[in-house]
């Protein structure tokens, strides 16, 4: 065993005073984020939003949220919040995001960062229009685990990758919610599926030649399976799957021409324990390493970044040209798993 790495998560910059964040929507994944944020000394949620008032202030009584709006409009307008997190249902990430952007406030929004690449063309576009900063939430990859995980990689440790498998399922029997909504871009690849494409294409280092998907359609009008298969130009080959349907499961092996990792990509460590083993060289008989790192909740690790990133710091988390890579390799998993769920049913 590898012993602990060393990992600070300490701001290059310090900021007078906590960034201070607005939350769209009282969502569950809203209050397990401002949970998250707790004990940061350098972003605060300090006003919650939502379309109503006595869940607005519902939520603010029962989080410690300061200050609650009963529009979400109210809350971009005002001028006590700095930032905003967008946790509203993927269609509504686009709309919601731009016109906060319009009103001078940066924005963290939830994966997937939009609908389609369109929309997300649309929204790096009014970021600088606004002049503001635009990021997309990936709580695994601000994490202790996958920066290790890229130093490692950069350093050598397997030599150049040639092939990933990274997967993220759960079982969903519930269609009532959301992730079965077409109107609001539900299913598994955008659900589940941007977090294997987006792990890949940050391994693969640019967008992928080549992509090929097939997949379970549902007569929601959503994917609840897919495997999408990718070809990148320095001869990388990877799949990405994700599912509705298997027991709850999310882990990648990366294979080089010099060893193999066996990783976890959790966004929370402190609930899963992260997992980076490594076997050197090409002796199948070598033993696993194991590289430990520290735990934290993804959703304080992403917003810390986010707030240096908006006093002047570095961003750790995905980079923009990522982002829209990953939304397009989205649009096409998606439109070839629609296309041939159509051909079977016209099928004789």
């Amino acid at each position: 065993m590898i012993e602990l790495t060393q990992f600070h998560m300490v701001s290059a910059i310090a900021p007078i005073a906590p960034m201070r964040l607005g939350i769209l929507g009282t969502a569950r994944i809203a209050r397990n984020f401002v949970a998250g944020l707790n004990g940061s000394t350098r972003v605060a949620a300090t006003a919650i939003a939502s379309r109503d008032a006595e869940r607005a202030s519902g939520f603010a009584r029962e989080t410690g949220v300061p200050t609650a709006f009963g529009s979400y409009e109210a809350m971009l307008e005002s001028s006590e919040i700095d930032a905003v997190y967008n946790p509203l249902p993927n269609g509504m990430h686009a709309d919601w995001s731009v016109r906060a952007m319009e009103c001078a406030k940066h924005v963290l929004c939830e994966k997937p960062l939009a609908a389609s690449h369109a929309e997300a063309v649309r929204m790096f576009a009014a970021a600088q229009r606004c002049g503001v900063h635009l990021v997309e939430a990936y709580p695994y990859r601000s994490q202790p685990q996958t920066l290790t995980l890229q130093r490692v990689i950069r350093e050598g440790a397997i030599g150049q990758i040639k092939t990933v498998h990274a997967a993220f399922g759960f079982t969903l029997t519930d269609r009532s919610n959301i992730r079965f909504d077409s109107s609001l871009a539900g299913g598994a690849l955008m659900d589940l599926g941007s977090y294997p494409l987006s792990l890949i294409r940050m391994l693969a280092g640019s967008a992928p030649v080549t992509l090929q998907a097939l997949g379970i359609w549902d007569p929601l009008g959503i994917d609840r399976a897919a495997i999408v298969s990718l070809s990148f130009a320095g001869g990388m080959l990877a799949q990405a799957a994700c599912s509705f349907e298997t027991v709850i499961h999310r882990q990648a092996v990366i294979a080089g021409e010099d060893g193999v990792i066996e990783t976890t990509y959790a966004n929370h460590t402190t609930e899963v324990t992260p997992v980076i083993r490594i076997r050197r060289g090409a002796d199948r008989q070598a033993p696993m390493e194991t590289i430990e790192v520290p735990g934290m909740n993804g959703f304080r690790a992403e917003a810390e970044s986010f707030a240096d990133l908006v006093h002047g710091g570095e961003w750790n988390g995905i980079p923009p040209e990522e982002s829209l890579d990953v939304a397009a390799m989205l649009d096409a998993a998606r439109a070839q798993v629609s296309a041939a769920a159509g051909r079977e049913t016209r099928a004789p």
